[in-house]
């Protein structure tokens, strides 16, 4: 096995940290305190072929692989969490839904405008009251000619408000059929479409979360991805992908916590010496730092999976759940090591702290991993 990066993914991670350095690190505490979704830094993004990673070129993306997308992401989020939710939802999301399951005529109408930035995407899936049990969801589209109506809403959806276009997934048959739920793209503007109330979160701030409601929402027939009653199924896979976003996102922010600590314990000086020199420090910086490996190497052999199209739900799950739980680990350490300060916004570990909870969460809790792995191992 091969564990060097290429020169080409040495020189991508290369490009986008000294992309986050420049656009994004400047005002990360301003957009977190105030909430503020940087559209506009989206579309820098977006120029960067950041927004289409996974997208072949011929609609207008980089046409990268899940090695590279992971160093992406793990480099913006080193900088700012928010950003790299905000990234990681777009592409391996909506865009990643459209690309897998959409047909050539969808996916030239919208991955090339996904792909640049110009728009940005939405995915919508969890419900008030269903959370991780879709098959329950309560949104529904009836048919009606060439339309489908939709009448409903989702919650807790990135990009609710600033979105462009949305994939949603929403029942056209019985509650608890795995084949009644249908996936939809629908446009910004389209009438009976909106979004609702805009929550106050703990971390990721500047990643807009939010409702998407449904209001006798008339979409045409064209816009449904694959077929009636797949949207489920393709639900799982998309989720698959998503499960190394979210592993990528953990990584980076354990990483910017951790080098935020190991900085911090070195220039620290308590009773004539840097505190580093303290075994109780230096064991706390052996353990977040053995971790973050092993999180990478679990991460990153889910992406050579997903890149040979090989099975990899087990071993994504693991690397999301293994990932999330380091984050939380080693963002709780890094404001331990940092004492006092860590708990003020002086340092930058108090927000990777708040930042890192959201990832044990996203893309199915811990709890929801450990059934997907315990189920996979089960059947071996």
């Amino acid at each position: 096995m091969n564990f060097e990066y290429t020169e080409t993914q040495k020189m991508i991670a290369e490009s986008v940290k000294d992309f986050a350095q420049q656009y994004i690190k400047p005002h990360v505490m301003e957009r977190d305190e105030s909430q503020f979704f940087p559209v506009d830094l989206f579309r820098k993004i977006g120029e960067m072929g950041f927004m289409g990673v996974l997208v072949p070129e011929e609609y207008g993306g980089a046409g990268l692989g899940y090695h590279e997308y992971v160093s992406i992401l793990e480099e913006i989020s080193k900088v700012d969490g928010s950003i790299g939710l905000s990234v990681a939802a777009h592409n391996s999301l909506c865009t990643g839904h459209i690309l897998e399951f959409g047909n050539k005529a969808q996916k030239k109408k919208w991955l090339p405008k996904l792909a640049s930035g110009e728009w940005i995407g939405a995915w919508g899936l969890t419900e008030h009251n269903t959370g991780s049990d879709a098959g329950n969801m309560s949104t529904t589209a009836i048919k009606d000619g060439d339309f489908f109506v939709l009448n409903g809403a989702k919650n807790f959806i990135t990009h609710a408000i600033s979105g462009d276009v949305a994939v949603v997934i929403v029942r056209t048959g019985e509650k608890g059929d795995s084949h009644g739920v249908t996936a939809f793209v629908i446009e910004k503007g389209t009438p009976g479409f909106s979004s609702g109330k805009k929550e106050n979160k703990l971390g990721m701030r500047a990643s807009e979360t939010a409702e998407l409601i449904f209001d006798n929402c008339r979409v045409p027939k064209e816009n449904v991805l694959g077929k009636v009653g797949e949207g489920f199924i393709q639900s799982m896979k998309v989720l698959d992908g998503g499960r190394i976003s979210i592993g990528a996102l953990s990584l980076g922010i354990a990483k910017g916590a951790y080098e935020a600590a190991l900085k911090y314990s070195k220039e620290r000086v308590q009773f004539g010496k840097a505190i580093s020199e303290f075994q109780g420090i230096s064991f706390k910086l052996a353990d977040m730092a053995t971790e973050i490996e092993a999180s990478e190497l679990l991460i990153h052999k889910a992406a050579f999976l997903k890149n040979a199209n090989r099975p990899m739900t087990k071993i994504g799950a693991m690397a999301k759940m293994y990932a999330s739980e380091t984050c939380v680990k080693v963002a709780n350490e890094a404001v331990q090591i940092h004492g006092g300060y860590g708990y003020t916004k002086v340092f930058p570990v108090e927000k990777f702290y708040r930042d890192s909870k959201l990832c044990t969460i996203g893309e199915g809790t811990t709890e929801i991993q450990k059934i997907v792995i315990s189920r996979k191992i089960l059947k071996e």
